[in-house]
């Protein structure tokens, strides 16, 4: 589970839910104490007291945010549905339960009151999340890029290609080569001895076109260069074969590396080596 996952929407949908549950404490329906008698010991019910509109409202409506969080934290199917769309059905039928019970009681009390308000907002939250903006943006900011780290004197860094904050070499460029270096040019005219750092120009071209095939022996497209990157809000990862169903999601707060440009889309590879097609780039933070 990544909390980064969570949206704005998401916070609202808990805190709605938070709200629900401190409803059902309180009274159903008020009362008039008539001048002269002792209310002190009256006391009106809660939704304790009454297990049909706890289930219908309260329960409801807190089961209903329960899955769309695990749904949005842990993405999972049941019978082809996935779990947010259970919660948000259960979500609407506690707003619209709600409606009718504080339509029908003549003196409602906070409970209810409070009640319809939860529910009213933990609908809302449900089924205007993930359409909403300002509701998708994470609740939860994606972290800075890492910073390189300085090698020890003499040392090499030991990043990854396109590792934000590694050190990127011109394409085709070659390292330098000391004196001796194997492939130096040592011969040529009589009587001339090598430069230091001159390869081979037959080696060097060899080298470069090693360089530059990626793996696979394919030939690279136009002048792509991989990066990370990391994504706003949680996206899904198709599949190369143009399967309609999704290999996995990204999720904020983790860096992804695109290895390839197709289309309008990036060729992304997740942490455990599995590749696919990001349709959706807009937005990315570029490492």
């Amino acid at each position: 589970m990544n909390i980064r996952s969570l949206t704005r929407g998401d916070g609202v949908v808990i805190g709605a839910a938070v709200v629900l549950f401190i409803a059902s404490f309180l009274d159903l329906s008020g009362y008039d104490c008539p001048s002269g008698v002792d209310c002190s010991r009256f006391s009106s019910p809660n939704a304790w007291d009454s297990l049909g509109l706890l289930m219908s409202v309260f329960l409801a409506g807190i089961i209903g945010a329960a899955l769309v969080i695990v749904g949005r934290l842990a993405p999972r199917k049941v019978v082809g549905l996935d779990l947010g769309q259970f919660g948000t059905a259960f979500t609407v039928f506690a707003l619209w339960t709600a409606f009718w019970t504080i339509i029908d009681v003549s003196d409602a009390g906070a409970g209810l009151i409070l009640g319809l308000l939860g529910t009213l907002v933990l609908a809302a939250a449900t089924v205007a999340g993930p359409l909403v903006p300002a509701l998708k943006a994470p609740l939860v900011g994606a972290p800075k890029p890492p910073q390189a780290v300085q090698p020890p004197y003499g040392g090499q860094p030991d990043q990854g290609y396109g590792y934000p904050g590694a050190q990127q070499q011109p394409y085709g460029a070659q390292p330098s080569q000391g004196y001796g270096y194997p492939g130096a040019q040592t011969g040529g005219q009589p009587g001339q001895q090598g430069q230091p750092g001159q390869a081979d120009p037959a080696q060097a071209q060899a080298a470069q076109a090693q360089q530059a095939a990626p793996q696979g022996g394919a030939a690279p497209a136009g002048d792509f260069t991989p990066f990370w990157f990391a994504v706003p809000v949680a996206r899904p990862l198709y599949g190369e074969d143009g399967a309609p169903n999704p290999i996995a999601e990204l999720a904020p707060g983790t860096w992804y590396l695109a290895v390839e440009q197709r289309g309008q889309g990036l060729i992304a590879q997740t942490q455990d080596g599995r590749r696919g097609v990001l349709q959706d780039t807009t937005g990315i933070q570029r490492g």
